[in-house]
Formats: structure tokens, C-alpha cells, sequence
């Protein structure tokens, strides 16, 4: 099943992805700029082969659901995620704000 939600960070919207999968999730939560995603995110694919697109995300571990997935700190980032100020151990919530 997928489901696609609003959610609201500081009074700002962002739309929260789960896609239920035999025995995991895939979980990611994007703005208009960016998104954070679970551990399924490839962020050495995203700065090697596909930096010409200047994706700005982030990837955390470990997480299960979309709260965990805004509260737990970001475990790599792309480039260009750290060009608009976002860095590794910041909390997903946090970076989402940087992509707005």
C-alpha cells in the first residue's frame, strides 16, 4: 500500500511518502526543493552519477515510520544538501526546513 500525506513542520507543509513493502517501508518526506528518505536512498548514486541534477537530500537508518524518519538525525547527505546548510547528524526535521 502507498500512502501519501501533509504533514506540518513549523507551520510549513510537507508531504510525507510511505510505501509498505514485504518486511520493510519505504519512507521519504519531500518539499518543492528536497526530501529526507529510510536507508533505501543511495546518496554515493545521487553525488557520483546524478550531481549534474543537484538533488538536495538526505538519508537516515534505522527509522520505521515518518515520525521517526523527521526526528532521527540525517546519517548522509548529497552535496548539494550541504550547499544550502544541512549536515550529517541533523535532525530530518531540521534539514526539511533548510529545503524550503
Amino acid at each position: 500500500m502507498i500512502e501519501m500525506t501533509p504533514i506540518t513542520i513549523e507551520g510549513h507543509t510537507f508531504t510525507a511518502i510511505t510505501v509498505r513493502l514485504p518486511k520493510t517501508n519505504f519512507l521519504a518526506v519531500t518539499s518543492d526543493k528536497g526530501y529526507i528518505m529510510c536507508g533505501a536512498l543511495d546518496v554515493g548514486l545521487l553525488n557520483a552519477k546524478l550531481k549534474d541534477r543537484k538533488i538536495i537530500a538526505g538519508r537516515a537508518v534505522g527509522v520505521r515510520t515518518i515520525e521517526q524518519l523527521i526526528e532521527a538525525p540525517l546519517e548522509s547527505i548529497t552535496y548539494e544538501a550541504e550547499n544550502v546548510g544541512i549536515t550529517v547528524g541533523m535532525p530530518g526535521k531540521e534539514a526539511l526546513l533548510k529545503m524550503l
